[in-house]
């Protein structure tokens, strides 16, 4: 337990760190551009894991490619991009309205690139079960920070 709360913070720290670096850098249009990538990236591993599932337990009609999982897979990537607009028009919001106070602020894509960070962890944690579920044998260090880092994800949306 103790471990996987290291883990989580030491993401949390990560995930700060990078926003602040990214805000300070603008490179929040890169970021993006990797986001979507790996949004590919997952969903193409995502459907070979599938099909090779499929062949491995052909009679078994829980395992394949379905295009109901698929469907809701896209959705589930749209809103990705949906809440990254809300954390973008967030930042707007929050610049404008200090900036007509008179307050300077020099971060300008602070929830933006905060989102879009964690978004990009979670799709790299996605591409790694993808790669396990193909057969692929990940390091064994590489499996416990992956089971360490997917479940504090978890208990992160859980929280909401």
């Amino acid at each position: 337990m103790n471990n996987k709360i290291h883990t989580y913070f030491i993401k949390i720290i990560t995930v700060i760190g990078s926003s602040l670096l990214g805000s300070k850098l603008e490179i929040l249009s890169p970021a993006m551009i990797l986001l979507i990538f790996l949004m590919v990236v997952d969903y193409i591993s995502g459907m070979l894991a599938s099909k090779k599932e499929a062949v491995e337990h052909s009679n078994n009609k829980n395992y394949g490619w379905s295009s109901k999982k698929s469907l809701i897979g896209i959705y589930k990537k749209l809103g990705y991009i949906l809440m990254i607009l809300v954390a973008v028009s967030t930042d707007y919001i929050i610049y404008a309205f200090l900036g007509k106070m008179g307050i300077e602020f020099q971060l300008k894509t602070i929830f933006g690139f905060l989102v879009t960070i964690w978004l990009i962890i979670n799709e790299l944690l996605s591409i790694l079960e993808n790669v396990g579920r193909m057969g692929a044998k990940l390091p064994k260090f590489l499996q416990n920070i992956l089971s360490e880092l997917e479940q504090a994800v978890d208990d992160y949306n859980s929280k909401e």
